[in-house]
């Protein structure tokens, strides 16, 4: 039977300024300067006259920045150039955050949420690999269960902030939002340590999955994109035209956020004892009835319990399936972390306009949110046709 061994208490408090600062990166990068946009988008379409149609192309340029970003991810090797992007990203975030404050032109509406989803790739992807990089090099155990309660925590503050801000129109509810992410930028740049021995490896690459396991795997997670996106972006919309729920889309948020903080945690856990597939299957299908209630049915109750679930399973999706790349690929987790995040980023681009034009035509998300879960389902068959252990190639 092995015990561990307490970690030297210098280690152990670098670890925990490492961790810290990944989370903050994600509070800020994906909270704030992503995801605080599902709370504002009600109140820019009611101040701001921004219409269905326009949230979703918006939703979209976002989503493309956030792809154009794990584009380029993918493309670095050197761990130093990760480093540099992964502080413009952090500065990125703040500014185009407080920039959506500070016009009402659509266009420059359009490339604030570009540049935005731009530095998302730092807190989500990059900081994941930093993270993940350091852990493995300083031999901690390889596990991004903390990091991504960056997630929920994000949706959380985003949420509280807005409704906070209540008082304020929709330009100082923005501009609000970016004075708080330098709170949230200072320990993100300052407490992750530049990569040692960034311009190499130590150790030679192992051997990827084949190409067979890759397939279905990124398929899956296309999938997974496209269903997670549809509620990201229109969940509060969707219940703010319940009666019951009319005045309660920002805390609808701060729900999800709440489910999302510990369910790394839970997943984690599921996952050693299921194993990774049966654990993601599992995620896969509660996500997926998490968007077909509101799908099905205008009650309150079921309105709430879709939000728990949506935020009690899409981080632990995210969590599981860049945790399961990582290590496949150690010598540099993040440049597979972001190739694999590609077909997630194209899911995510396809589907917000593709939602915004259904909800013009049909006067609801309902379409849309069938949809998602039929993309769900036929994610859940590719991830089914994996098995446990990924063959690797030779």
């Amino acid at each position: 039977m092995s015990v561990a061994v307490p970690l030297d208490p210098a280690l152990a408090s670098a670890r925990w300024r490492v961790l810290a600062a990944g989370v903050c990166a994600l509070i800020l990068t994906v909270g704030l300067a992503r995801f605080a946009y599902t709370p504002m988008l009600p109140i820019m379409r009611a101040q701001a006259g921004l219409s269905d149609l326009a949230g979703g192309w918006l939703a979209t340029f976002n989503y493309v920045g956030y792809i154009s970003g794990a584009l380029l991810a993918a493309t670095l090797s050197r761990l130093q150039d990760k480093f540099r992007l992964y502080r413009l990203g952090l500065a990125l975030a703040v500014l185009t955050t407080l920039g959506m404050g500070l016009t009402d032109n659509l266009y420059l509406w359009t490339a604030l949420r570009l540049l935005a989803g731009i530095s998302s790739t730092a807190g989500l992807l990059i900081a994941s690999g930093l993270v993940l990089n350091w852990l493995i090099r300083h031999g901690c155990r390889a596990e991004l269960g903390l990091h991504f309660t960056g997630i929920g925590l994000g949706i959380v503050v985003s949420g509280l902030a807005v409704a906070a801000m209540a008082s304020l129109d929709w330009a100082g509810q923005w501009l609000g939002l970016g004075v708080l992410g330098l709170v949230f930028m200072l320990p993100a740049w300052w407490w992750m340590p530049a990569p040692a021995g960034a311009g190499a490896t130590a150790t030679a690459p192992a051997a990827g999955p084949s190409r067979r396991w890759m397939g279905f795997f990124v398929a899956a997670y296309f999938c997974a994109g496209f269903g997670y996106v549809i509620s990201a972006t229109f969940i509060i919309a969707i219940v703010g035209k319940l009666p019951l729920l009319a005045n309660l889309g920002g805390w609808v948020w701060v729900l999800v956020g709440l489910m999302a903080t510990p369910s790394c945690f839970v997943w984690d856990r599921l996952a050693a004892r299921l194993g990774q597939i049966p654990a993601l299957l599992l995620a896969y299908g509660l996500q997926t009835v998490s968007i077909a209630l509101p799908a099905a049915s205008e009650g309150a109750l079921l309105n709430l319990l879709s939000a728990a679930l949506y935020g009690g399973t899409f981080v632990g999706i995210v969590s599981l399936t860049l945790s399961i790349i990582g290590r496949h690929f150690p010598a540099n987790p993040a440049k597979a972390m972001a190739r694999m995040t590609l077909s997630y980023g194209v899911a995510q681009i396809v589907a917000p306009a593709l939602a915004g034009y259904i909800a013009t035509v049909t006067g609801s998300y309902r379409g849309a949110l069938w949809l998602a879960a039929a993309v769900m389902l036929a994610g859940m068959a590719a991830l089914a046709a994996l098995r446990e252990k990924p063959a690797h190639r030779p």
